[in-house]
């Protein structure tokens, strides 16, 4: 691709890896075309943001398919997962350390399978505190690590799938398909309290947007030698 193709716009499928966050994998591609042709600016945005833990599918979009970003961002997603049962942390997944733990002894196939159900179609969620929503001008993420209670209102979401497709407990393997703006962690928080129990989320890879796949999707290292 030369320059004129990322300014007229490209929209590129990255496998988001582990520990990056989706802003630093937009800024590493954007160094990486300016590096490449010399220039001083070029538009360079995700449609749909992935947590640090989480791994899978993060559109990137440059030049003029940025202002596309929100008709993708509005599309259904897709995940693959493991909760862990039996505990919760106050971010909801590994990023923060263990404040609660529960009994998990009472669980089996039935209750996990049912509890799924409770979930499917549209409800109301309530969005992890730790999380980049703005509230008063303060991401909320900003404001629980400095120990400030938040009053957050509930989303409303639509959960089209929910399978589970593997129990080894402590662990359970999901699938979900799901609405934009869905937080997987607080699905984890909230399956963990309809087993009458605690769950965090343990493993999360995006699989599609849309019809756009992760099979599709090339890592930053393979874009890297694409573009040298």
């Amino acid at each position: 691709m030369n320059l004129e193709d990322f300014k007229n716009g490209q929209v590129l499928l990255i496998n988001k890896p582990l520990n990056w966050t989706s802003f630093q994998v937009v800024n590493k591609i954007r160094w990486l075309i300016k590096n490449k042709f010399g220039i001083k600016k070029i538009k360079v945005g995700h449609a749909g943001t992935l947590d640090p833990l989480a791994t899978g599918l993060l559109i990137i979009c440059t030049g003029k398919m940025t202002k596309k970003i929100s008709s993708f961002q509005n599309q259904t997603k897709k995940y693959t997962g493991t909760f862990l049962i039996g505990s919760t942390t106050p971010s909801f997944d590994l990023e923060t350390k263990p404040d609660n733990t529960f009994p998990v002894d009472h669980i089996n196939k039935d209750l996990i399978i049912n509890a799924t159900k409770s979930f499917i179609g549209k409800i109301k969620q309530k969005p992890p505190i730790y999380s980049a929503i703005k509230k008063d001008g303060k991401r909320l993420y900003e404001s629980a690590r400095i120990g400030e209670n938040i009053e957050i209102n509930d989303r409303d979401i639509e959960i089209l799938n929910f399978n589970i497709s593997r129990i080894n407990m402590p662990h359970i393997d999901f699938e979900v398909e799901c609405s934009k703006g869905t937080y997987i962690r607080a699905l984890a928080n909230d399956f963990g309290k309809k087993l009458n129990s605690g769950a965090t989320l343990y493993k999360l890879n995006r699989t599609k947007i849309g019809e756009y796949s992760v099979n599709k999707s090339i890592s930053i290292e393979e874009f890297t030698e694409n573009i040298s």
